[in-house]
């Protein structure tokens, strides 16, 4: 199984920007791709970026030019850089990772974008 540790969530005023970090553990040497989700109070869960292993990152189009992921298969790590963050963008975030077997999700992190 592979175990996930998020962090980096936070408060931040309109036009400021984050970065979220999630660590994988366990049987790491299975995980294909890594992403990021976020689930807004009322909404239903939404991919906002994912990247696979060797292959073409795929984002949300209300994060295109804004937001950027990036993986670190050395440290089993998947990050997302947020820019120009907007009210919007509030909700938790959760890392997600396919691995041969099936799916691990993390907590969640919050995120709070103040207008």
């Amino acid at each position: 199984q592979v175990q996930l540790v998020e962090s980096g969530g936070g408060f931040v005023q309109a036009g400021g920007s984050l970065r979220l970090s999630c660590a994988a553990s366990g049987y790491t040497f299975r995980i294909n791709a890594m992403g990021w989700y976020r689930q807004a109070p009322g909404k239903q869960r939404e991919l906002v970026a994912s990247i696979p292993r060797g292959g073409r990152t795929n984002y949300a189009d209300s994060v295109k030019g804004r937001f950027t992921i990036s993986r670190n298969n050395a440290w089993n790590t998947v990050y997302l850089q947020m820019n120009s963050l907007k009210p919007e963008d509030t909700a938790v975030y959760y890392c997600n990772v396919e691995f041969v077997g099936g799916l691990a999700w993390g907590q969640g992190t919050q995120v709070t974008v103040s207008s």
